[in-house]
């Protein structure tokens, strides 16, 4: 497995668990982690995705079926995972995404909305609490499962939150909203954690290209949409991330003689996109 590396830091004897790994952004973290020497776990409910990123990687990595919205099933998961590689000491909370039903059609509301649109209040209240359970609870569930052992050892936790939780966007409030929890929530654990040593942050990506968001940004046709035009004006760079744009921040939270005394950061990965005003 050939994976180009900004830097390489050594993380040899170092355990990683890493949820939503079957997809692109997570995906590159395990390959890039598992070059760095660690074992890495790749936990997704799409085991086939998952396994096939870590046929790839090669022996010190395992793909392993987890619901992360089930305790059980991540209980079942962190058992396979030792019985592999031993205890965890390194999480990455990268399970998440939006749902179309929790998708407003409209970017803004007014009086002439046509009534018939998928507007803000035919929202379905399951699909509202589906986006939240699918970014806030898993990363909360997952914490409570893996992170107990790390109180006794010390650790490192990254959560992947989103452009979302500086601006939210439009059409999509509750998977704004849930990111933005998932900021705070890499706050509250790393004041709560730091005793034991566990740091906790979390990479906040721009606009990436991805399986789940490829039908916003490009049509049937491949060619961008209006909303395509509209993200990369308020993109200072004029270009969506590339995934190994993110890997430079990934090493570096990961790297204990690096990022040692950094704990509770959201750091943007976004090409400016957070900078800037608009005008």
């Amino acid at each position: 497995m050939k994976v180009k590396l900004p830097f390489k830091v050594d993380l040899k004897g170092k355990t990683a668990v890493i949820t939503g790994a079957g997809g692109v952004i997570c995906g590159e973290f395990a390959r890039v982690l598992a070059a760095c020497g660690a074992n890495v776990a790749l936990l997704d409910i799409n085991f086939d995705a998952a396994k096939a990123i870590a046929d790839e990687i090669g022996d010190n990595a395992i793909a392993v079926r987890c619901n992360c919205l089930d305790k059980e099933s991540i209980v079942a998961a962190k058992e396979i995972v030792e019985e592999s590689f031993g205890k965890a000491n390194f999480l990455i909370n990268g399970a998440g995404g939006n749902n179309p039903r929790a998708t407003c059609d409209n970017e803004t509301m007014t009086p002439e909305t046509d009534a018939e649109i998928k507007n803000f209040f035919k929202l379905e209240e399951s699909g509202i609490k589906f986006v939240f359970d699918l970014n806030i609870t898993t990363a909360f569930l997952v914490t409570q499962v893996f992170a107990e052992d790390m109180v006794k050892t010390g650790g490192n936790i990254i959560n992947i939150s989103s452009m979302n939780a500086f601006r939210p966007l439009t059409k999509i409030p509750a998977y704004s909203a849930a990111k933005a929890g998932i900021s705070n929530f890499t706050q509250w654990l790393a004041v709560h954690f730091a005793p034991c040593n566990i740091r906790v942050n979390a990479i906040a990506p721009g606009f990436f290209v991805t399986n789940q968001n490829r039908g916003l940004l490009f049509d049937g046709e491949g060619r961008p949409t209006a909303r395509t035009a509209k993200i990369l004006a308020a993109t200072p760079m004029k270009r969506f991330g590339e995934i190994s744009d993110l890997t430079g921040a990934l090493l570096w939270l990961a790297d204990d003689s690096a990022s040692g005394f950094v704990t509770g950061t959201v750091i943007p990965v976004d090409g400016g996109f957070s900078a800037y005003s608009g005008v």
